[in-house]
C-alpha cells in the first residue's frame, strides 16, 4: 500500500479555529470604519462652513458691509430661509452660518454654538469644530479643531 502523507481533518479544524479567533480579535482593531466614516463627515462640514462663509463674505462685500462690525443679510438673499448676522462680512455665529449650510440628515449633527459636533460619536465632544467669528476687519475666521483635533479615533 501507498503511504499518504497530509494534514488529518482535525489538525485543520485547529487551524481554522485558530485563524478565526484571530481574525474576531485583530479585525475591529485594524478597521475603524465608524470613525473613519464621522471623520470624513466632520471634514466635509468644515468644508461646508468655509464656502458657506465665503459666499457670506461676497454677498456682504457685494453690499459693502465687510468692514462692519455688525451687518445683517436680509432673508432669502443667498439662499438662506432667515436673516444671516455677520461680523465683518463673515458670519458672525455658528447658528447664522448653518442657515447656509446642508447639514443633512440633521440628526448627524450637534450645533450648540460655537461647536458643531458629530451627534453619533461616542464622545461628540472629541469629534467637534469650533467656529470663531473674525475679532477685527483684518482678521479671518477660524475653525478650531485644535482642543479637541479631529481624528479618526476621537470621532468613534
Amino acid at each position: 500500500m501507498k503511504k499518504q502523507s497530509g494534514f488529518t481533518l482535525i489538525e485543520l479544524i485547529v487551524v481554522i479555529v485558530i485563524l478565526g479567533i484571530l481574525a474576531a480579535t485583530a479585525l475591529p482593531k485594524m478597521v475603524n470604519l465608524s470613525g473613519d466614516a464621522r471623520l470624513a463627515v466632520m471634514k466635509g462640514a468644515e468644508g461646508s462652513m468655509r464656502s458657506a462663509n465665503a459666499m457670506i463674505y461676497a454677498t456682504s462685500a457685494a453690499a459693502g458691509n465687510q468692514s462692519l462690525a455688525a451687518a445683517v443679510i436680509p432673508a432669502n438673499t443667498i439662499g438662506n430661509a432667515a436673516v444671516i448676522n455677520t461680523a465683518f462680512g463673515f458670519a458672525a455665529s455658528l447658528n447664522d452660518l448653518v442657515v447656509i449650510m446642508d447639514l443633512l440628515p440633521a440628526n448627524n449633527f450637534v450645533v450648540a454654538s460655537p461647536v458643531l459636533q458629530a451627534a453619533q460619536a461616542n464622545v461628540p465632544g472629541n469629534c467637534q469644530i469650533t467656529y470663531v467669528p473674525p475679532g477685527n476687519i483684518n482678521a479671518q475666521p477660524a475653525y478650531n479643531e485644535a482642543l479637541n483635533p479631529l481624528t479618526a479615533a476621537g470621532c468613534h
